[in-house]
Formats: C-alpha cells, sequence, structure tokens
C-alpha cells in the first residue's frame, strides 16, 4: 500500500424457556416548539428501550394493567440461538425497542446505542461510517470490528480491515424494527469473527398472514443553526393466504437538514446535510405447522454533502474556525450504498429444530477527503484523497437446536465468502485549475472462512443451568496492492481460531437468579503488504503477516424481579484479558497491521428499572471500566495507559409519566446522560501522533405524546441546554501537520413524530 494514501485513510421462533426462572410479565422552529409546549411534563421515553421492548406501545393504563399492578411486561431475545426471556439468558443483554426510540429522536447508530453507558460509537464523520465499542475493547483505529452486527440471523459486514469503510456496524433505519439487541462480552462461539467485545443485533418485524394491517408516518426536525429534516415512511403487511403466507413491504426517505458551517474556499450552511432512503420486503410462508419459510430484501443508502467533523486545536482543544464551522478547500460527500437478501428455511423435527440461511449482501461506499492542509496549500487549489470501496460477501449457515429438556444442544456449521477492493486516489488542482494526480492505489483482497460451533446445556435441577460451547474456524485470504496501475504485490495468507464458552447459572428463587460466565472472542489475523522506504525500497525484515488477536472475558452477574416484579435489577462485574492487540505500526513509509502487548478492562455494570405504579417508572443505569494496556506496545503506548474512547464512568437517569387528559393516553419523559472523560489515543513518545483528551459532558432529552384517537403525536428535545461537547475526535492527521478532526454532540434539536396505524 503506498504509504500516504494508507495513513491518511481511514431467531427465529423458539419456544419460551420454561424454568423456574425469573420472568415477569414542522414547517420552522417556532412551530415545533408550540407544539412542544402543549405536551410537555416529566418522565422518560429513551431510557425505558433499554430494558423493555413492548412496554411503551400503550401510553396510558389500560383496565387489565390496573387489575394486575405495575408488574413488567416479559421480554425474550435471541442472543443465545433460542428465543428465552432475556432473565433467563447468563450475559448483559439489553433490547431497545424500536418505537420508543423513534419517539425519542433517535436517527442513527450514535443515537441508538452511542448512549447507553459503557458503550462508544467511534464515529469517522456521519451516519453509516462508525464502529461501536464495548466494554473498552478499542484500540482507536479503524481496524477490524471488535462489535459484531447481524441482521436478524445473518452476519453483516466485512470480518477484515483490507476493505477500508465496510468495517463500519450498519447504521441501519429503525423502520419496521422490533428492536435492536446489544450483547456485551465475546459472542465468538456462537456469532464467529469480530464480536470479541460484543454484539448488535437489528430483529425485524414478520409478515403476519392473519390479517392486513400497516403503518404511517412524518416526522420533523430542526438542529439549532441547522436546517429542517423530515422523514416520511410506510409499512403494509399484507397476508396472501390466511394463516400460511404474508408479504410485508417498509419504505423511507430522511432528510437531514444539516447544522456545520463551512468556511474557505468552500462555504455555506448545513454542510453536512443529507438524505438517507430505504426499502425491506419480506415475505413468510408457514405451510405447515413444522415448516416455515422467510425471504427478506433490504435496501438503504446513504448520501451525505459533508461530515460532521469540525476542526480544532490540538493543544487549546477548541474550535480553530468558529462554533460548528469546518474549514474546507473543497467538499467532502460521501455515500454508502448497502444491500442485503436473506432466506431462512426452518423445518421442526420434532426432537430437533432445523435452520437453514442464506444471504447476499454488497456493501459499495465512496468518500472524500480534503488533504490540502496536509500536503501544503501554497500554489493549489486544493488537494485530495478520494476512496471508493466495494465489498460483496455472501454466508451460508446450518444449525441444528434440540428440544427443551434435561439436556439441550446446539450444532452448526458457517461458511463466509467475501470479496473486497479499496480504490484510493491522491491528487490536487492547481491554481490554474489544472488537475495532478499524485498516486492511485488499488487493494484487492478475497476472505473465506468455514466453522464449525456446538454448546451443550445440562439442567440437572430447575435451580441450575450449566452450558459448554465451542467453534473451530479457519480462513483463507488474498490481499495484494496495485499503484498507478502496476501490480505492486498479492499475498496469500491463512488462519485459524478457537473460542469457547462456559456459563453456570443458578435461580435462587423464582425471581432472581446469579450467572458466571467465561468465554473468549478473536479477529482474524491476515497477510501484510511489503514495507516501503521513503526512497521506494523494501524493508528487510517488516512483518509479512499478522495473527489474530484473542481475549477471554469473565462475569459474575445478578439479575433479578423484586417487589412484586416492579423493580428490575441487572448487575454484571467483568474482567476482559485481551492478547496479541491488533494494531497499525510504521515501518519504513509504509503504515502495516501487527501485534503487540496486552490490555486488560475491567469494570462493573448496573442497571435498574423501578415501576412505582402503573404509570410512572424510573430507570437508571451506569457502567464503571478501567480498560488499559498492561503490556508495553511500542506503536501504540505504556502499560498502564488508558484504552482510546472508554469513559471510566458513565451514566443515563430518566424517568416516564404516564397520563390521559381529556380520556386520550399521553406520556411525558426526561432522560440525563452523562458521559466521562476519554482519551482520542495514547500518550505514546514513540509515535508522531499525539493523544487528546475529551472532556466528559452531561445531556438532557426530553420527549412527550399523546393518542389522538389513533393518531399518535409524539414530540422531542435532545440537548435541551445545547451543550458543545465532543463524542469523538481524531488524530491521525495532527502527525502530518493536519487539526484535530473532531465530532460534537449534536446541538439541541427539536423533533416532531406524527404516525397512524391501520
Amino acid at each position: 500500500m503506498y504509504p500516504s494514501v494508507s495513513k491518511l485513510s481511514k431467531s427465529t421462533l423458539h419456544d419460551v424457556a420454561q424454568r423456574n426462572a425469573p420472568v415477569g410479565d414542522p414547517p420552522r422552529r417556532r412551530a415545533l416548539s408550540l407544539a412542544l409546549a402543549s405536551v410537555f411534563t416529566l418522565g422518560c421515553a429513551q431510557a425505558l428501550a433499554q430494558t423493555q421492548v413492548g412496554a411503551a406501545a400503550e401510553p396510558a393504563p389500560t383496565a387489565a394493567a390496573a387489575a394486575t399492578g405495575a408488574r413488567m411486561d416479559v421480554v425474550t431475545v435471541s442472543a443465545t440461538r433460542r428465543r428465552e426471556p432475556v432473565r433467563d439468558v447468563p450475559l448483559r443483554v439489553e433490547t431497545l425497542g424500536a418505537e420508543t426510540l423513534e419517539r425519542s429522536g433517535a436517527a442513527s447508530l450514535t443515537d441508538y446505542v452511542g448512549s447507553l453507558p459503557g458503550v462508544y460509537v467511534a464515529s469517522d464523520g456521519g451516519p453509516g461510517r462508525g464502529q461501536v465499542n464495548i466494554r473498552g475493547v478499542s484500540v482507536g483505529s479503524m481496524g477490524a470490528p471488535t462489535v459484531g452486527v447481524y441482521v436478524d440471523e445473518v452476519a453483516f459486514g466485512s470480518s477484515t480491515s483490507f476493505v477500508g469503510e465496510a468495517v463500519s456496524a450498519l447504521d441501519l433505519s429503525l423502520l419496521d424494527l422490533h428492536h435492536v439487541e446489544l450483547l456485551r462480552g465475546p459472542q465468538g462461539t456462537l456469532y464467529g469473527a469480530g464480536a470479541m467485545g460484543g454484539l448488535l443485533k437489528y430483529v425485524t418485524n414478520e409478515p403476519d398472514a392473519t390479517g392486513f394491517s400497516g403503518k404511517a408516518g412524518l416526522a420533523l426536525r430542526e438542529s439549532k443553526g441547522g436546517g429542517l429534516g423530515h422523514t416520511e415512511n410506510a409499512v403494509l403487511n399484507i397476508p396472501l393466504s390466511e394463516g400460511v403466507a404474508a408479504l410485508r413491504v417498509a419504505a423511507f426517505n430522511q432528510r437531514d437538514g444539516g447544522y456545520v458551517r463551512a468556511t474557505g474556499r468552500v462555504t455555506g450552511e448545513h454542510v453536512n446535510d443529507g438524505t438517507t432512503r430505504g426499502a425491506r420486503a419480506s415475505l413468510q410462508f408457514d405451510p405447515s405447522r413444522a415448516l416455515r419459510v422467510r425471504l427478506t430484501a433490504t435496501k438503504q443508502n446513504i448520501e451525505r454533502n459533508g461530515t460532521n467533523l469540525v476542526q480544532y486545536d490540538v493543544a487549546t482543544g477548541q474550535p480553530l474556525y468558529g462554533d460548528l464551522t469546518h474549514r474546507l478547500y473543497r467538499p467532502e460527500p460521501y455515500t454508502i450504498k448497502t444491500g442485503l437478501f436473506s432466506g431462512d428455511i426452518e423445518y421442526d423435527l420434532g426432537w430437533a429444530r432445523l435452520n437453514v440461511i442464506g444471504s447476499s449482501q454488497r456493501f459499495k461506499g465512496a468518500t472524500a477527503l480534503d488533504a490540502t492542509e496536509i500536503l501544503g496549500g501554497e500554489g493549489l487549489n486544493f488537494g485530495a484523497l478520494d476512496n471508493a470501496i466495494k465489498l460483496r460477501k455472501r454466508t451460508a449457515e446450518v444449525r441444528l437446536t434440540s428440544a427443551r429438556g434435561p439436556l439441550e444442544w446446539l450444532l452448526g456449521y458457517y461458511h463466509n465468502k467475501e470479496t473486497g477492493n479499496r480504490e484510493q486516489r491522491l491528487w490536487a488542482q492547481a491554481e490554474d485549475g489544472s488537475e495532478s494526480t499524485l498516486v492511485t492505489s488499488g487493494q484487492p483482497s478475497n476472505f473465506i472462512e468455514n466453522a464449525v460451533y456446538g454448546d451443550l446445556t445440562w439442567n440437572p435441577t430447575p435451580a441450575w443451568s450449566v452450558t459448554v460451547g465451542a467453534r473451530a474456524a479457519r480462513n483463507r485470504q488474498v490481499y495484494g496492492t496495485v499503484t498507478n496501475g502496476v501490480k505492486d504485490f498479492e499475498s496469500p495468507g491463512k488462519d485459524s481460531s478457537k473460542t469457547y464458552l462456559a456459563t453456570a447459572r443458578y435461580s435462587l428463587d423464582k425471581v432472581s437468579s446469579v450467572y458466571a460466565r467465561a468465554a473468549s472472542g478473536y479477529r482474524p489475523g491476515g497477510p501484510n503488504p511489503p514495507a516501503i522506504d521513503q526512497n521506494g525500497n523494501v524493508v528487510p525484515g517488516a512483518p509479512s503477516s499478522f495473527a489474530a488477536d484473542t481475549l477471554w472475558s469473565y462475569e459474575l452477574g445478578y439479575k433479578a424481579d423484586l417487589l412484586d416484579k416492579r423493580l428490575s435489577v441487572e448487575l454484571a462485574l467483568f474482567d476482559i484479558r485481551w492478547n496479541k492487540l491488533q494494531q497499525p505500526i510504521a515501518v519504513g513509509a509504509t503504515t502495516l497491521t501487527g501485534n503487540a502487548g496486552k490490555a486488560e478492562s475491567r469494570g462493573l455494570e448496573l442497571a435498574l428499572r423501578y415501576q412505582l405504579n402503573e404509570r410512572f417508572s424510573i430507570d437508571g443505569s451506569l457502567a464503571y471500566t478501567d480498560a488499559q494496556l498492561k503490556e508495553d506496545a511500542p506503536a501504540l503506548g505504556a502499560s498502564g495507559e488508558r484504552l482510546p474512547n472508554s469513559a471510566r464512568l458513565s451514566t443515563m437517569l430518566g424517568g416516564r409519566y404516564s397520563f390521559a387528559p381529556a380520556g386520550k393516553p399521553a406520556y411525558a419523559g426526561m432522560t440525563v446522560r452523562q458521559v466521562g472523560s476519554r482519551n482520542a489515543g495514547f500518550d505514546s513518545p514513540t509515535t508522531s501522533i499525539p493523544n487528546f483528551r475529551m472532556a466528559g459532558y452531561t445531556l438532557v432529552d426530553l420527549q412527550a405524546g399523546i393518542d389522538l384517537d389513533g393518531w399518535e403525536l409524539a414530540a422531542y428535545v435532545r440537548n435541551v441546554a445545547d451543550k458543545r461537547a465532543l463524542s469523538g475526535a481524531d488524530t491521525a492527521l495532527t502527525s502530518f501537520g493536519g487539526p484535530l478532526r473532531a465530532i460534537p454532540v449534536q446541538p439541541r434539536t427539536f423533533g416532531m413524530n406524527l404516525s397512524r396505524a391501520f
């Protein structure tokens, strides 16, 4: 890889477990402000989504609910590839209800999960360009992901770091999603490569063959100093044969108004505005009680005129060119186009359930970087680095899951084939308008993986459950570079990895349990290009490949539904040991991937939800994470340094109140989110990239809504105090003389949603 270019770029249906485990049951801002004032009081919607998927579906209590008290509904998840109550799962799982997220104004992955304590979305400039980090498992660079992403039963995205922005986590619209699951801790045994820090799973709504239904919605929003944004969406569920087959289609158009100003050769307001469009069609057949077939196609296009990045002074921590202002010599638009087609055949054999799952997915992205300040602006209109990324991925999986009983087992086979390419062009435009290409580079790659996995669960008594599991995977890779049309090299590589899982769960009584969990995870290794020095000569002795990095996580947890199931408690203690960290290393004038050092992350997570009565609930959660290097890593930092993008303490507190003015069900709420200080990188004396410390911040959000005879009107304000905190920062360009590229939190945003179900 050319050195300059290299461094510049950056389930299905299951039986619910029947054990003695705890289960329980607008045009402008003025118009928006007036509407908001008419419905606000006190409470919380967003925090509620963390522990309860469906509880916000009916804002006011019904007579039946009052009769049974203020108990919380049971929430089922598919974290263990079996559908079971979240209380029965021996790990930390959070469920985020899609409708509740929409009511809170959540519009991107950063809003969905980035606000959860202990979770961070490392963004490279806007929607579709981020990676999820959980429990501090991050070295700060956009390498191979440490959190896996699934859409229903299908793995999404690149497994390697070779395909540039294809390593970003899927930033899927909330349209027609049932909920989002976030699994904390390594999930490598059941979900494979890349899930070493956890898993993000989008769960879509299934077609319903029992009746016709649909929903349509309109949303308006505007950020302070920004343009007006809007979203239109619709969902239709169409039975094709009653009780046998149904088609479900959904489509949306989302316009984001932007809020970043540009100064320099490029000027303008709201330069980070853009459009996201998408559609999903799902066809399901249930020809018999034993057989189910589901086919789903999803497409989403993100088109942005610029990024959310703003230049800051790395020494003072202040914006260089003004509040929410980005100096540009050329525009920095980007597009991300994703497509996914999947099929899931499920057959009940009686003694076991068979699933055969296949998918085909495409990722196509294009980004533009203003490199003028790096190349030197004298005699230039601008300097530019353009990237074009393509990835095609095909997966196949066969899984056999036993029926419930004293001894339960699961066996599976997984195949993954990825073909990708990243093309880069470093060029400049002179003052006379002439263009000069400095270098073009292509990096074609292939990745093929085969894996077998399984687990065995023994339930010796109604109170005890013990599970062991393992996965063995082999992969083959080919990676090459083409510079200025000439193939430099093509290098094959292969790797094998094993991951393990062991859990023990004990029910203290019918409403509480404790568990212990040990699990491992990994990221695949791969080949490196030859290292080149400043004179174009090959550097001898440079690593020709890098190994898989691995980690072990040890966790103790407690889950309970107390006070007649009014109080929900989840507590987890974890200790993560991370070895052979994959990290960028400079050899000559080339950036390679190497392995060095050890890291450890220890912490505590606590989540509480108290249903005071059928109208009022309080939610609180916190995460304490101490993530640091445990061994000197020259390309990163010294032993004892904190890992990037990890706050020691982050918290969330909220409340929600349901009421019925004039007999109309309504709710109102408030959420307070606090994030501690974080490092953008490492304080390493051996690298030319300085660290930058991002200050902690506290944000307040408000939400409210009312049901007007079937028309649901919701309103929200995010970042009420209009705090100008930083959610992320990128120091990579500072070593070239460039500025710190920081990402401020979205300024105060007003919004309204109007929807109608039929």
